[in-house]
């Protein structure tokens, strides 16, 4: 089974995890596909509202030009910071457009410049960018994430959360790529985590996804075993275990830990998804 293929079985993955986490807004899709190695593409944030502010109502540009108005007029962090806040309410509960919530949420939180602001911005565009199909979309949840979440650790630096989140960016962003080299700092971010408590158990399954993403699916398999054995009612562990068994090539251990997985999930689109993995494995 070659790198590619692994990669793209990730995907029934995401379902897992997003099943697991719950999201927290409409936005996407959650289904996450490889993203094939070839030049970073950018994604402009601000065109993209720009484009999206052309179809808004009369009532509602008037709304949000009021909103602007006290990012630009306003004379204390703190109105700016309520700025920003509204505007990205706006478009997540009035539009439904993540995007724009996101580049918002992310500009209060650095502005705001606490670790619980920082900490909740970066863990939304990590949450995107591991359901994430887009490339272009991809990289800037995943440059956005990681700037906040090492703002959160200049503040926090022993905070193993943080370094788990920023780690998983490496990994589920910039290394789903195939780029070796991210990847390994994903897992630098993460080893320092496990060393120091190696029952750390999110950092396990992160270095698991490491393991699989860079080809090295005995220690992928060892991490998750690790976990699943420790935690039996893991679904994450459980679903990336039975993906690293398919990497593999162990088929037989594979289905038995799908199967196990959509017994736990007990969610239909769950698994759909995951019998079109079993399927694929025939």
């Amino acid at each position: 089974m070659n790198k590619q293929t692994i990669l793209a079985g990730l995907g029934v993955l995401a379902v897992a995890l997003l099943f697991i986490l719950g999201r927290t807004t409409d936005a996407k899709k959650p289904i996450a596909a490889a993203i094939p190695a070839s030049t970073i593409k950018s994604f402009d944030a601000q065109h993209f509202i720009e484009d999206a502010r052309q179809k808004l109502t009369p009532a509602q540009t008037l709304y949000i030009s009021k909103l602007e108005n006290g990012i630009s007029r306003g004379d204390v962090p703190a109105q700016q910071i309520q700025a920003y806040n509204g505007l990205a309410n706006f478009w997540k509960d009035s539009i439904r457009l993540f995007e724009p919530y996101l580049f918002y949420l992310s500009k209060a939180a650095k502005l705001d410049n606490s670790e619980k602001s920082l900490t909740f911005a970066a863990q939304l565009f990590l949450e995107a960018l591991r359901a994430e199909q887009d490339e272009a979309k991809l990289n800037w949840e995943t440059t956005e994430a990681i700037s906040l979440f090492e703002s959160a650790l200049k503040l926090n630096p022993g905070n193993d959360n943080l370094r788990i989140g920023l780690g998983s960016c490496y990994i589920y962003g910039k290394g789903r790529s195939g780029n070796p080299e991210e990847t390994m700092k994903g897992i630098q971010e993460l080893l320092a985590v496990a060393r120091k408590d190696s029952n750390n158990m999110k950092a396990q399954v992160v270095l698991g996804v490491g393991g699989l993403v860079s080809g090295q699916f005995d220690k992928a398999l060892e991490r998750f075993q690790r976990v699943v054995k420790k935690e039996p009612g893991n679904l994450e562990a459980i679903a990336y275990l039975a993906d690293a068994y398919a990497a593999k090539g162990n088929k037989e251990e594979a289905v038995k830990w799908y199967t196990i997985s959509k017994r736990l999930a007990n969610n239909p689109h769950y698994s759909e998804e995951v019998d079109k993995r079993i399927n694929s494995l025939k």
